[in-house]
């Protein structure tokens, strides 16, 4: 991509607020509207499972209790599925709904609690519900985009997760310039190398396992996500050579069909060769791992979802008992007898090696 198509795309991620697909429902629609014809089940997520003897495909023990605190961020980045940004003031989690999520939290077995966004810190509540989720003995992941580190009242919040044993989960799409730039905008990687360097200032990224620094990439364009040993020694090398900065582990995820990167694939006319490499990359391996099985997803409004991929296209869970779960009505017993809502984009998880929010999956 070169540089005039770079600032093309960002420009057109800005402005993804505007566009029709900002419809949930109509992003649900351009995907189902793709020639499915040519691929393995007419592109049915749900028979790909049953010929692959998932005949039920239910959820496992949960483990996992993922808080989406709002869309509010500092960046618009051009593969945000969450359609993030700095006029995403209003889908902020309330302090009543964070409580009602530490109500239902005490009612389950889940080990840890993964807080994303948007950009989680700038959540008012945010402090507060890293300490009560803490005092509870959990494991409390924060999804960062690293920038937000660098905003003034951030200054100490490096210093200030690390005293509390939070795992850091970073998004840099890659350890060179121009592959982070590309999909996050300009300056973005500087930036990025900044707030790491501060990081690792606190003990991040040293092999203690209280202060856990993990990097996430993912793909430019229409690539599947690579991971593998000589990669992750790749980019150590890469980042402490020429920046002095060292991490503990490297994930990589699938571009979902969902939201920006949606709207980039359309408009580049590749949705339908995207959409068809996904889909003949199934790997049935990857299914009993998918993240939607030991997972639930609540969003900033307190609705329950399976993932976050499903959250984002508003497809929410559906327990047994036929109503639309919110957090204050929590019922593990019904939630833990529903089936998985799946789509069109469940093939993006289950592509290659598999793609999670804690990486590949086989």
């Amino acid at each position: 991509m070169n540089i005039e198509q770079n600032r093309q795309r960002n420009h057109t991620a800005t402005l993804y607020g505007r566009s029709r697909l900002a419809n949930p429902q109509q992003q649900q629609a351009t995907l189902a509207a793709i020639d499915w014809s040519q691929t393995p089940q007419q592109g049915d997520f749900a028979q790909t499972l049953v010929a692959h003897q998932w005949q039920r495909f239910q959820p496992s023990k949960l483990e996992i209790f993922q808080i989406n605190l709002g869309k509010l961020c500092n960046m618009t980045c051009s593969h945000c599925h969450v359609d993030a940004g700095p006029t995403r003031t209003t889908e902020n989690m309330d302090r009543s709904t964070i409580d009602a999520c530490l109500q239902a939290l005490d009612q389950t077995e889940a080990h840890t609690v993964d807080l994303t966004g948007g950009a989680p810190e700038l959540n008012p509540n945010f402090r507060y519900l890293v300490d009560q989720c803490v005092a509870r003995g959990k494991h409390v992941i924060d999804r960062c985009n690293l920038t937000v580190l660098l905003l003034p009242r951030m200054q100490d919040l490096p210093e200030w997760l690390g005293d509390r044993g939070v795992e850091i989960v970073c998004s840099l799409p890659h350890y060179q310039q121009q592959g982070t730039d590309t999909q996050r905008g300009d300056g973005t990687f500087e930036k990025s190398i900044e707030a790491l360097q501060r990081l690792n200032a606190v003990g991040y990224g040293k092999g203690d396992p209280q202060r856990q620094l993990v990097l996430v990439t993912n793909p430019l364009e229409t690539c599947l996500a690579k991971m593998n040993p000589c990669i992750e020694k790749e980019w150590k090398s890469g980042l402490e050579k020429n920046y002095g900065i060292t991490f503990d582990r490297l994930i990589a995820l699938n571009n979902m069909p969902i939201a920006r990167f949606l709207e980039w694939l359309e408009t580049s006319n590749s949705l339908q060769a995207y959409m068809e490499r996904l889909v003949n990359a199934f790997n049935p391996g990857t299914i009993s791992g998918l993240m939607c099985r030991n997972t639930l997803s609540i969003s900033w409004d307190g609705r329950i979802f399976d993932c976050d991929f499903n959250q984002m296209l508003d497809l929410e869970a559906q327990p047994s008992d036929g109503q639309r779960p919110h957090i204050r009505d929590f019922n593990l017993a019904q939630l833990a007898q529903r089936e998985i809502v799946t789509g069109h984009h469940c093939f993006g998880c289950t592509a290659g090696a598999g793609s999670s929010c804690s990486g590949a999956i086989v």
